[in-house]
Parts: C-alpha cells; sequence; structure tokens
C-alpha cells in the first residue's frame, strides 16, 4: 500500500486533535474530489513499518485524540488488507484512542455480505474502527456547513454501535 500525506495534528478529520493518514487507492473517482491524486494506488510513498511508527509516535500525546483514515480509499480491499494489521497495533497500543475512518464504500451495503468492497479483513477491520463516515462525495449535494463530510449523502456513522445492535446507528456529534 502506499500513502500520500500524514497530518500530524489534524482538526479537520473527526472529533479533537488527531493524527490522519491519508491513503492511495480509489476506483470511486467522485466528480470533485478534493484529492484526486490519490486515485491512482501508486502515488505517494510505501506504506512500511518505519511509516507505522512515525504515526504511532505521533499519536502518543495526550491531547491527540486518535487516528483518521482517509484517501484515497481505505476501504478498497487491498489497503484493508494493508491496514489491518496496523490497525490492530494502534488499538493495541491506543486501546483509549478513536479511529475514524472515511469511505466512499456504504457501511450497510457494500462493507456488508455480499458487499463489492468485502474481503477476508473487512469484518476485524469495522471491529477496530470507531466511527465510519460512509457513501461517495457527490458534488451536487456539497454543504461546507456539515461537520465531518462534505456531502448531504454521507453518514457518520457509530460503528461499534452498529455492530452491536445489527443496524446503521449514526453518530451523535458533539457541539
Amino acid at each position: 500500500m502506499h500513502y500520500g500525506e500524514i497530518k500530524k495534528t489534524d482538526i479537520a478529520n473527526g472529533e479533537g486533535v488527531r493524527t490522519a493518514l491519508f491513503v492511495s487507492g480509489c476506483t470511486h473517482h467522485c466528480k470533485g474530489c478534493f484529492n484526486q491524486e490519490t486515485w491512482d494506488f501508486k502515488y505517494g510513498k510505501e506504506f512500511t513499518e518505519e511509516t507505522e511508527e512515525e504515526i504511532l509516535s505521533a499519536l502518543a500525546p495526550a491531547h491527540i485524540a486518535g487516528l483518521s483514515l482517509l484517501g484515497g480509499e481505505p476501504m478498497e480491499p487491498g489497503n484493508q488488507r494493508a491496514l489491518l494489521p496496523f490497525l490492530r497495533r494502534v488499538k493495541g497500543t491506543y486501546p483509549e484512542k478513536t479511529i475514524w475512518c472515511y469511505t466512499g464504500y456504504l457501511f450497510d451495503k457494500e462493507l456488508a455480505d455480499g458487499g463489492r468492497a468485502r474481503c477476508e479483513a473487512t469484518d476485524e477491520m469495522l471491529s477496530l474502527i470507531d466511527v465510519l463516515v460512509d457513501g461517495e462525495f457527490v458534488q451536487e449535494k456539497k454543504n461546507i456547513s456539515l461537520r465531518f463530510r462534505g456531502s448531504e449523502n454521507q453518514r457518520v456513522i457509530d460503528v461499534q454501535k452498529s455492530l452491536k445492535e445489527g443496524k446503521t446507528v449514526e453518530k451523535e456529534l458533539d457541539s
């Protein structure tokens, strides 16, 4: 897997101050995408053990609330396979920190049983993610007043509640 950027202090992509990893590779190609260069699976740098260590160090300060995964597309099956061992490390090292993931795939369709983005890593990956912002960016539904998402069709999902209740539960956002 490759990645385009690491933001060690990000306040735009999830609650609190976060560390954000922008992975490379996306097949959605949304019109109006803010990060088109990351559509290419080979864009940027290779994601290595050194990259993991850099991000784990960036997560260490108490004021960092957690990790946000963006792209590109973190939930492309190849990216899921690469990210899963890393997310295990993040949760094992920092169980109190949250993991947010931004995906164009729909939680209850394309990531569910029989969905087109589903692979052998999906269930465990979702078990490690706290919040999933799902749905492709739709230029015609762009709304800059929305918190943590770019278009009105996107949802902010409490993944752990959703898995527990067996239905999609949207997250109540702090004011």
